[in-house]
């Protein structure tokens, strides 16, 4: 699987999540795969597993990706995921085997506001 070929299936995997199409959006990983939250201390192993516990999650979803970058077998993605219109931003690190994601690792940082004292070196930016 070359590069063109994993972010295809990265954005495919991305419009799925969006969309809530749970066997789409799971595709992507091996049957073993691995996802870590570090700031909650979660391991999930096995696609199964990440699928059933994203399907069980009650709130609404959405997902606004703001940029794919990455090469070979390694791949992050930065994207807006909001729960219910509460937004979060989020980095989502991927690694490839076999054609297919082995290990995701999920960090998440809640909105802050623009401190005063930098305002003057800030470029405005209308999107989340």
């Amino acid at each position: 699987m070359d590069d063109q070929a994993r972010l295809t299936a990265l954005r495919r995997h991305w419009d799925a999540s969006d969309a809530n199409d749970f066997e789409a959006e799971h595709d992507i990983y091996l049957e073993d795969a691995v996802l870590d939250y570090p700031q909650s201390g979660e391991r999930i192993i096995g696609r199964r597993n990440i699928q059933q516990s994203r399907f069980v999650q009650p709130n609404r979803k959405r997902f606004t990706v703001r940029r794919i970058t990455g090469g070979g077998d390694l791949w992050v993605s930065e994207f807006v995921l909001s729960y219910d219109g509460v937004p979060s931003y989020v980095v989502s690190i991927m690694e490839f085997r076999d054609g297919l994601v082995a290990h995701e690792t999920q960090y998440f940082g809640d909105r802050f506001d623009p401190a005063p004292s930098r305002a003057h070196l800030v470029e405005p930016r209308t999107n989340v």
